[in-house]
C-alpha cells in the first residue's frame, strides 16, 4: 500500500513537473517571438525613441500578459526585461519600469478574448491620416485588411494613462482590428504576434498610399464591397501573417 502511494505521488509530481516545464517552454517561445517582433517593428520604421509597446496574453493564464518595459526601444526587448502584468495593470513579475500606457493593453484584453497581442506605435503616415479626420479607404491591398475594422479614438492627444482612457480605446476598437489614436498613433491587435505585427505594418502602408493618392488629386472609386471583402478574407489567413512575419524576422537577422 505504501509503495503504491509513493508511486502515485511520484507520478503526480512528474506530471506536475512536466506541466511546469511545458509552460516554461511556451513562455520562453512567446518571449523570443516578442523580441523578434520588436526588431521587426523597428526595421519597418515603427519606432519613436523608446515609445511604443507590444504585449501578449499568456495562453495558460489569460488574466496575465507579457509586455515590453519602459525606457527601452522596441529592438531592446530581452528575455530578462519583459514584464508580466495583470489585467489591472499591476506588474506581477519583472523588475523593469512599466509603461504608463499599460491600460491600452489591459482594457483591450478584458473585453476581447479573441485578442492575444496588442501593439501601440507612432507611425508617421497613420498619424498624419488620423489628423485629417478622414477614414482609411481601400485604395490599396493593405487598406483592405482594415476595411470596416478600424476605429478612431479622438478624446485626447495625450498619453493613455488611466483605466478610463484605456476603456475608451477599447470601445473605439470594438470588434475591429485596430484604432487610430487621433494625432497620436495606432493600436493594432491580433490573435498572434505575427498577425498584430503584420497588421501594424500594413496599416501604415495603407495610410501612406492613401495620402499619396489624395495628394495627387482626383482618384477612381474604390472597388465594390464584395470584391474588397474577398481580398480582406484572403489576406487575413493566419498562415499568411506568420509567413510574412517569419520572412521579416529572417531579414532582420541577415542584416545583423
Amino acid at each position: 500500500m505504501a509503495t503504491a502511494k509513493i508511486k502515485a505521488k511520484t507520478k503526480a509530481e512528474r506530471a506536475k513537473l512536466a506541466k511546469v516545464s511545458g509552460e516554461s517552454a511556451t513562455h520562453s517561445a512567446i518571449k523570443q517571438e516578442l523580441i523578434a517582433a520588436g526588431k521587426v517593428l523597428v526595421a519597418e520604421g515603427q519606432d519613436d525613441f523608446t515609445r511604443g509597446h507590444i504585449s501578449f496574453r499568456l495562453p495558460d493564464r489569460p488574466g496575465l500578459f507579457f509586455m515590453k518595459p519602459h525606457s527601452i526601444g522596441l529592438d531592446e526587448i530581452t528575455m530578462q526585461n519583459i514584464l508580466t502584468i495583470d489585467l489591472e495593470g499591476n506588474v506581477v513579475a519583472g523588475a523593469a519600469r512599466r509603461h504608463s500606457e499599460v491600460y491600452i493593453h489591459s482594457e483591450i484584453f478584458k473585453v476581447r478574448s479573441d485578442v492575444n497581442c496588442v501593439i501601440h506605435t507612432h507611425p508617421t503616415y497613420s498619424i498624419a491620416l488620423s489628423a485629417t479626420g478622414r477614414p482609411l479607404k481601400c485604395l490599396s491591398q493593405p487598406g483592405a485588411l482594415f476595411y470596416d475594422a478600424l476605429g478612431v479614438y479622438a478624446d485626447t492627444i495625450n498619453l493613455i494613462r488611466t483605466t478610463s482612457m484605456g476603456m475608451g480605446v477599447a470601445r473605439a476598437l470594438g470588434s475591429g482590428r485596430g484604432v487610430l489614436l487621433k494625432n497620436h498613433g495606432v493600436v493594432v491587435t491580433g490573435a498572434s504576434i505575427a498577425e498584430a505585427v503584420i497588421g501594424t505594418i500594413m496599416l501604415e502602408n495603407g495610410a501612406k498610399i492613401q495620402l499619396i493618392t489624395e495628394a495627387a488629386g482626383e482618384y477612381a472609386p474604390e472597388f465594390p464591397r464584395a470584391d474588397i471583402e474577398n481580398l480582406k478574407r484572403d489576406i487575413s489567413r493566419p498562415e499568411q501573417f506568420q509567413i510574412n512575419f517569419d520572412y521579416l524576422a529572417r531579414r532582420v537577422k541577415r542584416r545583423g
